[in-house]
């Protein structure tokens, strides 16, 4: 097991419009919509970053409580979701600050525009973090369970502090976590994989 903490960047993954206007709220897209969503694909695309760090940590499981080595705390959902594994992999994406800033601009300039960036912004981060697990587990050999992230189920935004401090997101990615436990860049993403066995 390899317990240092390890940085990578990935090429641009695919983009999937549909998932884009599924975060948009749009069922069906318009013309104009389309327009739009490309216009923000290609203004964005050269501008974001797809970084990962990741480390693998030993886990087992006493009940709910769910033990990582370095720390340890009690969640049904989460050690259900874990049951059976023997190490996971904790991680934390990011695309970057770009993203972020370019809402924040059109927030002022155009809120239609600002509304599709976000929806765009998340879906690069969440294909970003399968890019990350389908590398793990080709480059590995091995098969992830579904990712878990605070702020689901009964995962607290607390345990962000433990991940930040396990991880150095801030070092290692440039990712800061503010008082009210949320992330800047907000499109970044952490989660637990647990490792099949």
């Amino acid at each position: 097991m390899n317990t240092e903490i390890i940085t990578k960047s990935y090429p641009q993954p695919p983009f999937c419009e549909k998932e884009i206007l599924r975060y948009a709220g749009c069922k069906a897209a318009n013309e104009e919509t389309q327009l739009l969503l490309q216009s923000c694909i290609d203004e964005a695309k050269c501008r974001l970053l797809y970084n990962v760090c990741w480390r693998e940590l030993t886990f087992d499981t006493d009940g709910n409580v769910c033990n990582f080595g370095l720390f340890s705390f009690s969640f049904e959902k989460l050690a259900k979701n874990l049951c059976g594994c023997k190490s996971v992999i904790l991680f934390c994406a990011t695309v970057g600050i770009a993203m972020d800033r370019l809402i924040a601009k059109y927030n002022r300039l155009s809120p239609a525009r600002a509304v599709m960036l976000q929806a765009l912004g998340s879906e690069r981060v969440e294909a970003l973090c399968d890019s990350f697990c389908e590398d793990m587990m080709k480059s590995r050999n091995i098969t992830l369970r579904p990712r878990f992230s605070p702020g689901y189920g009964d995962l607290p935004l607390a345990v962000q502090r433990d991940i930040f401090s396990v991880l150095d997101c801030s070092k290692r990615l440039a990712v800061f976590l503010n008082d009210s436990l949320l992330m800047s860049p907000s499109k970044s993403v952490t989660a637990f994989a647990g490792i099949c066995e």
